[in-house]
């Protein structure tokens, strides 16, 4: 992944707000990076640009080759699907599927046809076989983080991006979800870049990028 001069900007009651301002770095394949920053420095519309859902107001981001910004909505949907997971700090599961049909999803839209046997294994990965019956309204905190990060990792993503993704849950569960993330990034060779406010987290990550006021400041 690379990102060059990166921009975004919203209108504000007083005019254009900047919200980042041109960003450049480069990740590469496998890598595990933290992106850090106090609330408001940008970091989770970094992370929503860096998967093509917003588009920046300038700049470029460029996945797996290809810009996003050369690509229309439906290609960029593609691309997400074909090569990206995301787990968002709420879950964001449907709350009528159970847990299987929830990590089944992104796999029957690429048409997948062992959807239920991945779906199945990857539940199994996470500990949670004997819960894949259940409705997330059924599930802790803590288990319907897991179903999300399963969800994430079950097409095989080449890149996995997650947003506060222990924001919500107690300290033993957070620490339980960050070391399921580092053994699945590992084992799967996935690239990892999550933003947190958790120090202690982002020292588990190969590198740090660090935003402030919406500017790179450290990388």
């Amino acid at each position: 992944m690379a990102v060059s001069g990166l921009g975004y900007e919203v209108a504000g009651p007083s005019g254009r707000l900047t919200v980042l301002r041109t960003v450049d770095f480069t990740i590469e394949a496998g890598e595990s990076v933290a992106i850090l920053g106090p609330s408001g420095a940008g970091k989770s519309t970094l992370l929503a640009l860096l998967a093509g859902l917003e588009s920046p107001s300038r700049g470029e981001v460029r996945l797996a080759g290809q810009s996003l910004q050369a690509l229309d909505e439906d290609a960029r949907a593609r691309l997400r699907g074909e090569l990206l997971g995301f787990v968002f700090q709420h879950f964001q599961l449907i709350a009528t599927l159970t847990a299987l049909e929830n990590v089944m999803l992104p796999l029957e839209l690429l048409g997948r046809g062992d959807a239920r046997a991945r779906a199945e294994a990857v539940l199994a990965e996470v500990g949670l076989a004997g819960r894949a019956g259940h409705y997330p309204g059924q599930l802790s905190g803590g288990e319907q983080q897991r179903v999300a990060i399963a969800r994430a990792f079950a097409p095989g993503p080449r890149l996995l991006l997650a947003d506060e993704p222990t924001g919500n849950l107690d300290a033993a569960t957070g620490r339980r979800v960050m070391d399921l993330l580092f053994a699945l990034n590992e084992k799967q060779g996935t690239t990892l870049v999550l933003v947190t406010h958790d120090e202690t987290l982002a020292a588990r990550c190969q590198r740090r990028l660090r935003l402030d006021g919406g500017e790179l400041v450290a990388a």
